[in-house]
């Protein structure tokens, strides 16, 4: 079995080759930032009995950071998806078409939610302070979401998509800002709307 100071090195090596933050990889472990930095930095000594969670987030398994032999049939299938990261969406072509896509994200497999999924830059403070201007967020294709849940939402008589809170009333939706220096949106015959998916979460940098 490998050292404490093997382990946290083959964990850094693993992240840059990801090119997964500090930020990033607290944020999918549940750790403060201050806390994996330390880790990594090697001013604390990395608990063992976090490393299954560590493993998860860069994609591999606890076994392989140890370097502990477990026989093929044993082994748990770990894998990176890449999803797309869209920008403008022109109305009609389908969210993915590659003229849309900007860049992508990879992530483990096993820490994302089942279904199709984009990524979508937040532009603007409207969703603020839920969701910081700039942020990345992970969006699942879905065409209604509940009251209240957060939308990608497609204005067709626009080509960007907007993130919006979402309320059914009548025939009508309302797209709510949480940043109260901004007005709601009403969907209309005149200004029809079309359902992305739903927000998942968010990454942002510090």
């Amino acid at each position: 079995m490998k050292s404490n100071a093997a382990i946290v090195k083959q964990m850094r090596e693993l992240a840059q080759q990801q090119n997964i933050s500090i930020s990033e990889l607290a944020r999918r472990v549940a750790m403060a930032k201050s806390a994996v930095s330390k880790y990594f930095n090697e001013t604390r000594a990395f608990p063992l009995n976090r490393l299954e969670s560590f493993a998860k987030a860069l994609g591999t398994t606890s076994e392989h950071l140890l370097g502990v032999e477990v026989p093929a049939n044993m082994t748990p299938i770990y894998g990176v998806v890449k999803i797309p990261v869209i920008g403008v969406i022109a109305c009609g072509d389908p969210i993915t078409a590659e003229e849309n896509i900007e860049g992508y994200v990879e992530e483990p497999k096993e820490t994302l939610p089942a279904g199709q999924l984009f990524y979508l830059r937040a532009k603007g403070d409207s969703m603020s302070p839920t969701i910081p201007d700039g942020s990345n967020v992970l969006i699942r294709q879905q065409p209604e979401v509940e009251d209240g849940e957060i939308a990608a939402v497609l204005l067709t008589n626009e080509n960007e998509a907007t993130l919006k809170r979402i309320k059914h009333t009548g025939k009508l939706i309302l797209l709510l800002p949480d940043n109260p220096k901004y007005d709601p949106l009403v969907s209309s015959p005149e200004n029809p709307i079309k359902i992305l998916g739903k927000a998942i979460r968010f990454v942002s940098e510090l």
